[in-house]
C-alpha cells in the first residue's frame, strides 16, 4: 500500500481534487492517505468525504486525520504540501500594507512584498518539515504546491529533501494557446522553461508547423489581445509567450502597475485580470461563504475524470513505471544554462519507476533569462532572509522587487517592510527580537541646499548640486 501524507489538508477543495485523482488511477486505488493540519476543523470534512468515496466505489484505500505532522510523515512514500501560514489574516497585510505605500497588487502570492512575506512565513515550516522527512521518510518524494513556489522550493532544496514543485500554469496556458490557434491541445508539441509563473514557450508546434506566427497574428486582433493585455505586451516586446495570466504577470515586471495610467491601460479587467487584491477577496468570500458548513457534504461519491494537476500522474509513474512528462520546479543545477545553478527553475522533466529526471534545456533567449533574473534576485534575498533571520535582507528583497522599485524610494521601501514585519511577527519566529533599522533622515539647512561643494580636490573642480564643473578649482 502506498502512503501519501497531505500536509495542509485543510485546503479542502484542492486536497479533494488531488485525492480523487489518485483514487481514480488504476494501480493507486489502495493508497493510504494521512491528512494533517494544525486543527481538525476542516480535515474532518475531507476525511469523511474521502471515506464516503472509498466505500461507494469499493476501494481498498484508507484515510485518517491527525494534527501531528510527524505521525503523518512516518513511513510516507509521497508527501503533498498545500499549507498556507497565516491564512487570510496574514494575506490581508500582504495586499494592503504595500497598497498604503503605493504598491498595487492583484494576486500578491509569488513576488512583490506580499509574495516575499508569504515566503518568510512558510520558510520556518519548510525547514522543520524537511528535518522530519529526513528522519521519518528519507526516501519519500515531496510534491510541493505551496506558493510562492520558487522561494519555497529553493528552501526545500537547501534543506536536502527529495522534492518537486508543481503548478498548473503550463497546462492552463496551453489551453489558451490551443484555443487562440484553433488546434487540439493534445496535438501541440512544446518546450517551456524558465521559472515558476514566468516560464517561456521556446517551441510551439502543431504537426511540425510553427505556431508562433499564428499566435502573434492572433494577439494583434483586439478580441484576443483584450483578454491578456500584459502577456500580450510582453509577447510583443520580448518575442516569446510565457506562462501565467495578466493578473499574475502584471506584478512580476515594472511596466504594468507602476502608476494609475498603466493600471488603467493594462489592468482594467475585473477579477484576476488585474483588479487590486482580487485573489485576496476571492479567498475571503469563499471562507465566509462556507464558514461553519461542510462544503463536501453534497459532493457526489462517483470518481470524476482526472484533473489537470500533475500530482497523481507523477505518483502513478513512480509506482507503476508508466512514464510521465511534465514541467516541474527543481534546483536548476544546469538544466537552464544561463540561470543560476542554485536557483529554483521550472523546466521539462519526466518521471518513471526510477524517479524524477530533468532534461537539459540549454540557454534561454538572453532577454528571457534577463527578465527571469529580476525575479530570481528577489527570490534569493528572500530565502536568505528567511533562513538567516536577517531583517535587513527583507529590505533588500523588497528593494529588488521590480514593481516595488518602480513605485517606491528606498526609504519608503524600508518603512513598508518594517511595517509588514511588525504586523506579521506572530508568523515569523525567525525574526523574534529583531527589527528593521529605521532609515536615517538628514535635514539639509536651507543655506546649504544650493551651496558650492567640492567634489574631489585632486580633480581641481567644484560642483554645484545638479551642475558639474561650473567653476574651476
Amino acid at each position: 500500500m502506498t502512503k501519501v501524507a497531505v500536509i495542509g489538508a485543510g485546503s479542502i477543495v484542492f486536497c479533494k481534487t488531488l485525492i480523487l485523482d489518485i483514487l481514480g488511477t488504476p494501480g493507486l486505488q489502495d493508497t493510504e492517505f494521512a491528512l494533517m493540519a494544525p486543527s481538525t476543523r476542516r480535515t474532518s470534512q475531507v476525511e469523511a468525504f474521502v471515506q464516503r468515496v472509498i466505500e461507494a466505489n469499493g476501494l481498498p484505500a484508507k484515510v485518517w486525520k491527525t494534527t501531528d505532522r510527524r505521525e503523518a510523515l512516518k513511513g510516507a512514500d509521497f508527501i503533498i504540501s498545500t499549507f498556507q501560514v497565516g491564512g487570510t489574516e496574514a494575506y490581508y497585510h500582504d495586499i494592503y500594507i504595500p497598497l498604503k505605500y503605493g504598491v498595487d497588487t492583484c494576486i500578491g502570492d509569488t513576488l512583490n512584498p506580499g509574495g516575499i512575506f508569504r515566503a518568510l512565513r512558510s520558510i520556518p515550516v519548510c525547514v522543520e518539515m524537511a528535518a522530519d522527512i529526513k528522519e521519518l521518510c528519507p526516501n519519500a518524494l515531496l510534491l510541493n504546491y505551496v506558493n510562492p513556489m520558487a522561494m519555497v522550493c529553493w528552501t526545500l532544496g537547501s534543506a536536502g529533501v527529495n522534492f518537486v514543485g508543481l503548478c498548473h500554469g503550463v497546462q492552463t496556458t496551453m489551453d489558451l494557446i490551443a484555443g487562440y490557434c484553433g488546434v487540439p491541445k493534445a496535438e501541440v508539441d512544446f518546450i517551456c522553461a524558465g521559472i515558476n509563473h514566468m516560464g517561456w514557450f521556446l517551441k510551439l508546434e502543431h504537426q511540425g508547423r510553427d505556431l508562433y506566427p499564428l499566435l502573434r497574428e492572433r494577439f494583434e486582433q483586439p478580441e484576443f489581445y483584450v483578454n491578456e493585455k500584459c502577456r500580450g505586451e510582453a509577447f510583443r516586446h520580448f518575442g516569446y509567450f510565457m506562462t501565467e495570466s495578466t493578473g499574475h504577470l502584471s506584478e512580476y515586471l515594472p511596466y504594468f502597475r507602476k502608476n494609475q495610467k498603466a493600471l488603467d491601460l493594462y489592468c482594467d479587467e475585473p477579477g484576476f485580470g488585474g483588479e487590486t487584491g482580487a485573489y485576496y477577496h476571492f479567498c475571503v468570500d469563499a471562507a465566509n461563504k462556507y464558514e461553519g458548513k461542510d462544503i463536501l457534504a453534497g459532493e457526489p461519491s462517483a470518481l470524476p475524470p482526472r484533473s489537470i494537476e500533475y500530482g497523481s500522474y507523477i505518483i502513478e509513474a513512480m509506482v507503476t513505471g508508466r512514464t510521465f512528462k511534465f514541467n516541474g520546479n527543481v534546483i536548476n543545477g544546469g538544466m537552464i544554462g544561463n540561470l543560476p545553478a542554485d536557483c529554483c527553475a521550472e523546466g521539462p522533466m519526466f518521471a518513471d519507476r526510477t524517479g524524477l529526471h530533468r532534461t537539459i534545456v540549454g540557454n534561454l533567449p538572453s532577454q528571457c533569462a534577463a527578465l527571469n533574473l529580476t525575479n530570481i534576485n528577489v527570490q534569493r534575498m528572500t530565502v536568505e532572509a528567511g533562513l538567516e533571520g536577517d531583517p535587513e535582507k527583507i529590505v533588500h528583497a523588497c528593494a529588488l522587487d521590480p514593481l516595488t522599485a518602480a513605485v517606491l524610494t528606498l526609504k519608503e521601501t524600508r518603512e513598508m517592510a518594517a511595517e509588514m514585519l511588525e504586523a506579521q511577527r506572530r508568523w515569523l519566529p525567525q525574526f523574534a527580537g529583531k527589527q528593521i533599522k529605521a532609515a536615517p533622515t538628514i535635514s539639509i539647512p536651507k543655506d546649504l541646499q544650493r551651496a558650492e561643494v567640492p567634489v574631489d580636490p585632486a580633480l581641481g573642480i567644484m560642483a554645484r548640486f545638479g551642475e558639474m564643473g561650473k567653476k574651476e578649482g
